[in-house]
Parts: structure tokens; sequence; C-alpha cells
């Protein structure tokens, strides 16, 4: 603990949600819900406008929808995100060379060691400025805790939400977390704030007057003393600069499970090349393989293999990942597949191993139909899976038919003649568009024919900057 409130904890307001209203002025003031789309889609993140109908991340997409009918569902677009969180986080680094990045929207900031602040005024002034440069950057609000810890900085932003700070002078903690959950803590998840209620605990004060001895009994040494500690408002850890990352994965959910087991190898195939494209994009090789199976009533599976040294070979990912869904039963039926690559190393070991693996597989590519790999019926090449891209395209694979490009909501097209715009809705045949940027006025709505040949996929533009060229007014 310090004497000084110099630990910062940033937490941008409903992140996802409100970069998708920076970007799409007609959004902007309405209930927006982003997340996976499909019957079996969850919340990621849902708009303030939204919450108020009860809607919150982590629920069931189809039950946010009967709360919340006329909102506007649209799917994630990571790579904005990720630009917008990266102007977010240099921000943070001008203020202190101690950033600990929790998340794209969330991060802890030493401000003594940048020399940001060393009392509670220096402090409080560098928090309220803070989020002024963030809302000049990008139009967004953040929320900012400030305390003599990271717990009780986090806990101070929680309380500040939405869109404002708040400062937790040292000496006060106890007074401040005594009437809170037990569920404010971190650490203390539903089992817990269950079991510490039937012995009758249900606040931080509650938490602290049990003493340590009694919640050693309740919860065992290592997780008793460490509550106890926070209950009193006490955290030593340090913020550390980097977080190394310990794995890379992806994971579909299928809105139909999947029983033909040679469309489940083809995902298995499909979901290792997505996991190498981004455990070479994140600088890592890994040496263990890790296949997850989620079946068709909830139970899942891991399986995993650990190689002779790390790599970033895709046919070795392939191979491996195929030889554990062989020692998988999938009777009845497939919800979810993920593959993932851990052990991961900042460099590529150059192994006989993974050589081999890689001969193998030209060769097995070489080989005469029959022998070699097989493929899913009526799945052409480049045809998107789901999590890909409005119109399905993967890197290294050709465009996928004009006839059969998928239209997703929220997505990012442009056309030749009206310029850049965002999918609105799709279906029978049509795909209604919102010509709008985000420094423009509300803009006008048009249809079109899934197939037209002058309507095309898009990179999201950037939240700030010059208009974009190349359209007409719609």
């Amino acid at each position: 603990m310090r004497a000084a409130p110099t630990i910062l904890h940033l937490d941008m307001d409903a992140f996802y949600a409100s970069v998708e209203q920076a970007a799409k002025p007609s959004l902007r003031g309405k209930a927006v819900i982003v997340g996976g789309l499909g019957p079996r889609g969850v919340v990621a993140t849902a708009s303030y406008e939204a919450r108020r109908f009860g809607v919150h991340s982590a629920m069931p997409m189809a039950q946010a929808r009967r709360l919340c009918p006329n909102g506007a569902y649209l799917v994630p677009r990571f790579a904005l995100y990720r630009a917008v969180s990266d102007g977010v986080m240099a921000l943070l680094r001008e203020l202190s060379p101690l950033v600990e990045p929790l998340s794209l929207d969330e991060a802890f900031v030493d401000l003594e060691a940048g020399g940001a602040a060393f009392d509670s005024a220096s402090a409080r002034a560098t928090g309220r400025r803070l989020r002024a440069d963030i809302r000049a950057a990008t139009g967004l609000s953040a929320s900012v805790g400030l305390a003599g810890s990271k717990m009780l900085a986090k806990v101070a932003s929680e309380e500040a939400k939405p869109d404002g700070l708040l400062l937790i002078e040292p000496g006060t903690e106890r007074e401040l977390l005594a009437p809170m959950t037990v569920r404010t803590l971190p650490g203390v998840g539903p089992a817990t704030g269950e079991h510490l209620r039937r012995a009758g605990i249900t606040t931080v004060g509650e938490l602290a007057e049990a003493g340590e001895d009694e919640l050693v009994r309740m919860l065992g040494r290592s997780h008793g003393v460490a509550l106890y500690r926070m209950a009193l408002g006490l955290d030593d850890r340090a913020v550390v600069a980097e977080r190394d990352a310990k794995s890379v994965s992806v994971e579909d959910t299928f809105d139909v499970d999947l029983h033909d087991r040679v469309r489940i190898r083809y995902e298995v195939q499909r979901l290792a090349d997505r996991c190498v494209q981004r455990l070479r994009a994140s600088g890592h090789s890994g040496r263990t393989i890790v296949l997850k199976v989620r079946r068709y009533d909830f139970s899942t599976l891991t399986r995993s293999e650990t190689l002779r040294g790390p790599t970033d070979d895709q046919a070795v990912v392939r191979e491996a990942a195929a030889r554990l869904l062989e020692a998988v039963d999938t009777t009845g039926g497939v919800r979810l597949l993920g593959v993932g690559v851990s052990g991961l190393a900042d460099y590529t070991q150059e192994d006989l191993f993974a050589q081999v693996r890689s001969q193998e597989a030209a060769a097995a590519q070489d080989a005469p139909a029959g022998e070699g790999p097989q493929e899913v019926p009526g799945a052409p090449e480049g045809a998107a899976g789901p999590g890909e891209g409005p119109g399905g395209e993967a890197p290294g694979q050709e465009p996928v038919p004009l006839a059969e490009r998928r239209w997703a909501a929220g997505s990012d097209v442009r056309h030749t003649v009206y310029g850049p715009g965002w999918v609105q809705g799709s279906g029978v045949g049509r795909v209604t568009v919102r010509f709008e940027t985000p420094g423009s006025l509300p803009g006008r709505v048009r249809t079109f024919r899934v197939d037209d040949p002058e309507l095309t996929p898009s990179d999201p533009l950037p939240l700030t900057g010059p208009p974009p060229t190349g359209g007409r007014e719609p």
C-alpha cells in the first residue's frame, strides 16, 4: 500500500458499443448490442442505453433480443477496437513507463514511476487530464480510479462508472469497502460468494469482521488469507509493464450442431490455420497444441499434445490438431470447436520435427485424389466460417463468389457510387446499407442485391481524421 493514491486504473465505458456509436452517427444515443449474432451468440458489450432494458455482457443474444427488440445488434469489429485501444494505451505510456494492460479497454498505470503524480492533488489533476485527452483523441468516455493499490484503484473506477473519476484517499479504504458486496473483491466468484452467503457473510465489512482464522477454515489458507487482506484494503501488487501472452487460441460456436465427421475435421483445420495466423502476428511460436470440443450436451473436452520444440508451422499445428481430434468422440454432435497453442516462445525453433511435418503435408497435397485430405462437400475454398468477415474472405484465399457473400450486421462496406457505409441487415437476397462516416451526420439507407458488384467489404474507417473520398453524398 502506498501513502499516496498514485496508482491509476482506466476502464473505457462500454468500449465496443461506444466505438460503434462513435463510428455510426445514426446509433448515438441508441441501444447498441455487440456480440455473436447467431442463435447461440452472446453479448460482448451493451451500451448504457441497452443496459436500461436489462441487457448485459455474457447474456445469450436471444435473451437480449427479447429484452431489447429495437436495439441495434452488430458483429464485433476487432481491428477497429484494437486501433482505438492502441491510441489510448499510447496516451497512458506518455504518463508512465509502467503501464499494465489488462484488455483492450482496461489498464493500470503507476503514475509515481513516471513522475506524473506524487500526492492526491496531482493524481486527481492527472486523471482529469487523461480523461479529457482520451475524449479529444477518440470521442469516447473513460472512467478512472485512483488509489494506493491496484485493487482499490479498480474498485474506484467501477464506482466512478460511467464517465467519472473517483480517488480513494489513503486511510479511508476500510470505510469505503465495508458496505460493498463481497463480490466486489477479486477472486470472489459466484461459488465463493454463495459459500460466504451461507455463512452469513455478504459484505466486505462482514468479511473483515470474520477474521483471518475463520476465513482460512472456510476457504483454505491461500484463499482465506488473500481475501482477509483485501477486505482490509491491503494489496501490495506492483504495476507490471509487460504481461506475457501465455497462449494463442481461436474458437467457433456453430449455429447448428455439427454431426458430419468430415465437416468437423475441415473446421478443425480451418481453426488451426487461423490460430497460426494469430500466432505469427503476435511474434510467437509454441510447443503445445490444444484442441477444445464442446459437445451437444454442453460437456467440454480438452486434449493437448506437446511437441519437441516451439513452432509456428501451419502444417505442424494442423497435423497435431487432427491427431487430437481422432481421440475425441463426436457422436451426438459438436457445438463448439477451438484450437490453441500454448508454451509460447518469442522465436521459432528450426527443428527437424517441423521440417519433416511440412514435407509430409506438402506430399499429401500432391497425392492422387482419394489419398490426400478430404474436402467438405459444398464448402468452396474461401467460404466464410463463423467469426470471419462479411465477405467471407480469408487471407491467402480466393474471394467468395458475389452471390455467396454474407453481409453481417454492423460490418463495413464500400459502394463505388455512394462511398463507405455499414450493413444494417440482409436477407432474401437483399442487403441494406446505411451510408455514413464517423464525422458525418446520420446517413441515408439504401438497399442492394447481395451480389451487387459495386458493393464490396471494406476496412473500418478511423474514428478521427479527414473525411474519406471516393463517394458522392447519398
